[in-house]
């Protein structure tokens, strides 16, 4: 079974490292020091199993989780922890694997014999144990691969059917997210602009009226053509001249 560790404190994967050397059926894929590299050896190498650290600066493991979860094929997770406290009730109630530090060889052991995939409800449960906190980005499954987005580079979210069109630097993706979500969770750094589309504060410049009396958007770097509805006109007016 091959073993990708996730752990933002090298002394951590070290340990971890050394265990899995002594134990004859596991091989150590890789290591990785944040959620976003573990995500690109996951697209890459696909392990078996994941000892992924909950808290992590930037994408923590309950977020990489999450998203490892979307692949078709998604790896095995053992969260590992030094925090006794966080969720350790909500792991045991889901039947989540987890490690507390230091990790004790015989503990990983049985551990990863016991060590399986999560379903959307464990998560779920695990995530609402302490708030969620705020993303600097969004991921997309493109090809069964997770690519991370940061919002710096987004310039508007739109509906399409019953996915959201994500407009950014290098093209367009389609996410799973509804419009409701984003703006309830990006609201510092979005703005509505119709009832369909999403535009990031920092993308919008002005607003142009057409020769039939209807508003459109103009993006800082995009030439794409976004209809403004009316009622939101002088709301967003206002948040131009704020900046």
């Amino acid at each position: 079974m091959r073993v990708l560790i996730v752990d933002d404190e090298a002394p951590a994967r070290d340990r971890l490292k050394r265990h899995l050397e002594d134990l004859s059926d596991y091989q150590v894929l890789g290591e990785a020091e944040n959620g976003k590299q573990a995500l690109d050896v996951c697209n890459t190498d696909r392990p078996d199993i994941v000892l992924l650290d909950i808290r992590m600066p930037g994408l923590d493991g309950i977020e990489t989780a999450r998203y490892l979860s979307e692949l078709d094929n998604p790896p095995a997770v053992i969260f590992t922890t030094a925090y006794n406290e966080y969720a350790i009730d909500a792991f045991d109630a889901q039947a989540i694997g987890y490690l507390m530090k230091p990790i004790r060889r015989s503990r990983l052991e049985r551990a990863l014999q016991h060590a399986a995939r999560l379903s959307s409800p464990q998560l779920k449960a695990i995530t609402e144990t302490e708030p969620r906190r705020p993303r600097d980005h969004v991921c997309a499954k493109v090809r069964n691969q997770l690519q991370l987005i940061p919002l710096d580079e987004i310039y508007y979210f739109q509906s399409d059917q019953k996915y959201t069109r994500v407009k950014f630097s290098e093209g367009e993706v389609l996410i799973d997210d509804s419009l409701k979500a984003l703006e309830q969770e990006f609201q510092e750094r979005v703005l509505r602009v119709h009832r369909n589309t999403l535009v990031l504060r920092h993308e919008l410049l002005a607003l142009d009226k057409g020769q039939d009396g209807s508003y459109y958007a103009r993006l800082r770097n995009s030439s794409d053509e976004l209809s403004v509805s009316r009622r939101l006109v002088s709301s967003l007016r206002k948040a131009i001249k704020r900046g």
